[in-house]
């Protein structure tokens, strides 16, 4: 798949802590894959991703690995 490829919206979900389709992140699971894109950007590119991999990126966000540094 290109990364330039356009969806249709309603493939699309995001966090129920987003307040907006626009502050936020948008996913879509497809064919064995985590379909990742900017909701600010929705023309933009799509990031593509694997299943490992996105269990590889749930497991740290879980774990903490990706909370910002204190001071930050």
């Amino acid at each position: 798949m290109e990364a330039s490829t356009v969806h249709s919206r309603r493939d699309w979900f995001k966090s129920n802590f987003s307040r907006t389709d626009r502050d936020c992140v948008l996913v879509r699971f497809v064919a064995g894959e985590a379909h990742v894109r900017d909701g600010k950007n929705l023309d933009g590119p799509v990031l593509v991703f694997t299943r490992s991999e996105w269990d590889a990126f749930e497991l740290g966000v879980f774990h903490g690995e990706f909370a910002f540094p204190l001071g930050d």
